[in-house]
């Protein structure tokens, strides 16, 4: 499988820049694994997202999620990255990844 691109979304890539050093380390590990085709380490489907959306879920002194797409075949998109503060996903985190997602899949529709 070859090398896919990284993009990020929105606000995406500024909220993981706002993250610890150590936590910036991991996300950018798990990213490289996934743009290679590989599964990261900890992950779970997030389906009330949309189709093929995947949550990265990485533990350093807190509980990051990084929500992203890699089943498009030209790239890996990051939808939203939050630190997480309670044991379910808020809903706001949730739906502005899954508006990102619907307005990705409109402008892949467009080309």
């Amino acid at each position: 499988m070859p090398f896919k691109t990284l993009v990020w979304l929105g606000d995406s890539l500024d909220r993981v820049r706002e993250f610890s050093g150590d936590t910036r380390k991991e996300i950018g590990f798990e990213l490289w694994e996934i743009q290679q085709g590989k599964s990261p380490s900890d992950w779970k489907p997030m389906s009330p997202v949309g189709p093929g959306v995947r949550e990265l879920r990485v533990h350093s002194e807190k509980a990051y999620r990084i929500i992203y797409v890699a089943t498009l075949p030209e790239a890996v998109y990051v939808l939203h990255a939050f630190e997480k503060q309670s044991r379910r996903a808020p809903k706001p985190d949730v739906e502005l990844a899954r508006n990102r997602f619907r307005a990705l899949i409109q402008e892949r529709g467009r080309r």
